[in-house]
């Protein structure tokens, strides 16, 4: 029976991670460029068991992130895009790594650097955007971007492709054998922002059923406890 309660435990430990997960989503479900986690699960026998072993072992192995887009929300800004066919735009990060994010909601700082999140936006290129000292700021259908009639420089859009792991809310970067390829011919929609792809529908309906697993596992667990007592009070009564 403590073969059960380990078990169950483990059931337990694996739809913990579960909830973490789909609870970061729905919190994230408006969030722009958000992507969301896909907890992935296996079941082991446990250490020197045969193949007839009737135990088996859950856990909760890695997440996988749902690369699709999401819905879109058109706000008339013309440095707000959204990357086409599934693309990225890059950007580095604080610690000067490439990360890449379909958060579009591009701003202008003081030195006139086009920037996502704080974050310098790149070029083709990998290097940071910057606009003229004047002229309004705007990005065409193919990721130009503009300073009034002068051109400051051309979007870096990137496709991903094998693993991801998450290094922001909507930032990304390829995991261990993944990789991000450049994307000549990208283009993007100007005057809109990409919500995030996990819709608060689906996550409830998630939740619960995750919820649901968890107590069956903890009520197992609850159970195997009571018999294990009831073994011992037998024992004893003998």
């Amino acid at each position: 029976m403590a073969d059960g309660i380990y078990v169950s435990m483990c059931g337990a430990v694996a739809r913990t991670e579960q909830l973490d997960a789909i609870a970061d989503n729905l919190a994230n479900a408006t969030t722009p460029g958000f992507k969301a986690s896909r907890p992935a699960f296996e079941s082991f026998l446990p250490p020197g068991a045969g193949p007839a072993s009737d135990k088996h072992y859950p856990a909760a192995v890695g997440a996988g992130f749902d690369l699709r887009p999401g819905p879109t929300q058109h706000t008339d800004n013309p440095l707000d895009v959204v990357p086409g066919d599934g693309l990225f735009l890059q950007v580095r990060t604080k610690t000067g790594t490439l990360a890449y994010t379909r958060d579009g909601r591009m701003t202008v700082d003081p030195d006139r650097r086009l920037l996502i999140d704080g974050l310098p936006v790149l070029s083709g290129d990998g290097q940071p955007i910057s606009l003229p000292p004047t002229g309004a700021p705007r990005v065409d259908a193919n990721g130009s971007v503009w300073a009034g009639d002068e051109q400051a420089g051309q979007l870096g859009l990137c496709r991903l492709q094998g693993p991801v792991d998450r290094v922001g809310p909507a930032l990304l970067a390829p995991g261990a054998g993944g990789k991000a390829l450049p994307a000549a011919d990208g283009t993007v929609k100007a005057g809109q922002v990409e919500l995030g792809n996990a819709t608060p529908v689906d996550s409830v309906v998630q939740l619960i059923s995750a919820q649901r697993t968890y107590d069956a596992s903890m009520q197992a667990i609850q159970t195997y406890s009571q018999l294990n007592q009831r073994a011992v009070e037998v024992a004893r009564a003998k």
